[in-house]
């Protein structure tokens, strides 16, 4: 869609003239409108901490609950390398992420594209995308999402900074919250087993997918002391 691609110079990272978008549904309202896609999520990031800001159906937050519950997926992939990640169809490309891969295949969803939120040269989330239908995106839909991604990538960081001070409006019902009780699970962990944040954000998810758990009730579990990880610690 050629008409989809932004100037620019308008698009630049941290821009104060772009237009300051007051809540998830509408940043990721221009991606739905500019680009054939069925659904989109988007999320920011800041070393273990992840907090998604919103999704557009229960598709896509089912999508990015999967990638962060199992820590693999092109939402990681592109968070790790700054890069655009995308898959014409994930019941087919999975080679890289078999076990996303194969969950994902459950739902409603063929294509998949991740697009990196950078600011400057820092990567500080991911707009995840994807397709009903499988099939690549165009040279020139690649290029716009680029572009939108680098728009919305300020305002995702102030309504991450809004959000975690008060509930904001206008984030459609089927996104997950934001994962404060993840993060605080998390500090606990690094207490109690005295590994680093990253480390014990790593326990913690593994421990939601042996036990097959969902990975935010695993850390409920953490906060309300109900789970602790110290027996485990001379056990691994």
């Amino acid at each position: 869609m050629t008409d989809g691609t932004l100037d620019p110079e308008s698009a630049e990272a941290g821009d104060s003239s772009a237009p300051f978008r007051e809540s998830a549904s509408e940043l990721l309202a221009p991606f739905l409108e500019l680009l054939p896609v069925s659904g989109a999520s988007i999320s920011v990031a800041a070393g273990p901490s992840h907090s998604t800001l919103g999704s557009t159906d229960a598709v896509a937050a089912q999508l990015e609950q999967l990638q962060f519950e199992l820590g693999e997926g092109p939402h990681w992939t592109a968070l790790r390398s700054g890069r655009a990640v995308l898959v014409a169809d994930v019941r087919t490309d999975s080679a890289m992420w078999p076990v996303f891969a194969a969950a994902a295949s459950e739902l409603s969803a063929r294509a998949l594209f991740a697009f990196p939120l950078q600011l400057g040269a820092a990567t500080v989330g991911v707009v995840d995308l994807y397709r009903a239908a499988p099939g690549d995106l165009s040279g020139a839909d690649v290029a716009a999402a680029r572009s939108l991604a680098l728009v919305a990538s300020s305002a995702a960081m102030r309504l991450a900074s809004a959000s975690a001070s008060q509930e904001v409006a206008g984030v459609h019902a089927a996104a997950p919250e934001l994962r404060r009780v993840v993060h605080q699970a998390t500090g606990i962990l690094v207490v109690q087993l005295d590994v680093t944040a990253t480390e014990a954000f790593a326990r913690l998810r593994a421990h939601a997918f042996a036990s097959g758990v969902p990975l935010d009730a695993v850390a409920r579990d953490v906060v309300a002391r109900r789970l602790t990880f110290h027996d485990e610690r001379g056990t691994e």
